[in-house]
Order: structure tokens, then sequence, then C-alpha cells
């Protein structure tokens, strides 16, 4: 015969908000990444990287580089989320994201691919709504004037 044994609840802790800021942004790049690796799937892309033309653009270091600038905000976003004071991080995270938002959309302008990319922008647009919810709703201290994180308590 089995006992019964008392029903615990886990222990749900608070997160704070720079962790979900800095984990949504790093969930964001590895989708933003890995939409663009997987894409090299996709019949004639590679060809057309091999003869210097990614999308309708010719190779070069000023394309490259610009990709990786656009690359590197996100990701430069993970790690300010984390260090940035509570209201510069705020700011930053709610102009941040609300760019990222159309420019996430302008990557399924003209694809075949509608699934792939739609599946893609659909996904990369919930982050970001996400990160500008977490930004949005960011806790505030009664009576602080300070950047402090504290999260009221139950």
């Amino acid at each position: 015969m089995r006992t019964r044994r008392p029903t615990t609840t886990l222990d749900d802790q608070r997160i704070p908000v720079r962790a979900k800021l800095a984990a949504a942004w790093t969930s964001f790049v590895f989708l933003y990444a890995y939409v663009d690796i997987l894409a090299f799937f996709k019949p004639g892309v590679v060809d057309g990287i091999l003869v210097g033309v990614i999308w309708e653009f010719d190779v070069s270091q000023t394309l490259l580089t610009l990709f990786l600038a656009l690359m590197a905000i996100p990701v430069l976003m993970a790690a300010l989320s984390m260090t940035l004071p509570a209201r510069a991080n705020r700011i930053t995270n709610l102009v941040v994201a609300s760019v990222q938002v159309p420019f996430a959309a302008f990557n399924a302008v003209g694809e075949s691919w509608t699934y792939f990319y739609g599946l893609g922008v659909a996904l990369e647009v919930i982050i970001l709504a996400l990160i500008l919810r977490y930004a949005w709703t960011w806790p505030r201290t009664v009576g602080g004037h300070g950047d402090h994180d504290h999260q009221p308590g139950p």
C-alpha cells in the first residue's frame, strides 16, 4: 500500500528583468543566426555566394561589414541588458527592439519561401514583443531615487 506524501510546490523564484532581457536577446540571436544558416540549404543560395552575390548585392567587404554590424546589435543587447543602469537599460531595449521589428519583417520581403521566412519572422517578432513587454513593464521602486532592480515581494 502506498502512503500519500504531502504535495510540495516548486520554488518559482522571480527572474530579474535584466536576466529576462538578456535571455530574450540571446534567443533572438540564435534564431536570427539559424534562419540565415538554414537559408544556405535553399537551392541556389550557395551557388550565388560562390559567384559573389548575396540576395541582390555583390559580396564585398562593405556588405559583410554591414551584415556583421547588424548582427552585432542583438549580440551587444544581450550584454548591455545585464550591465546598463536600469533607466538606460529600459530605454535602450525599448528603442532597439522597436527598430528591430521592421528590420525582422524586411527579411521576408520578396522571398518565395514564405513558410520558412514567415515562421522565422514571426518567431523573431514574438521574441521582440517579449523584450518590449519586459522593458515597458520594468518594475519600479516605491519612492526610490536610483537605478535599483528591486522586485516587489509577493
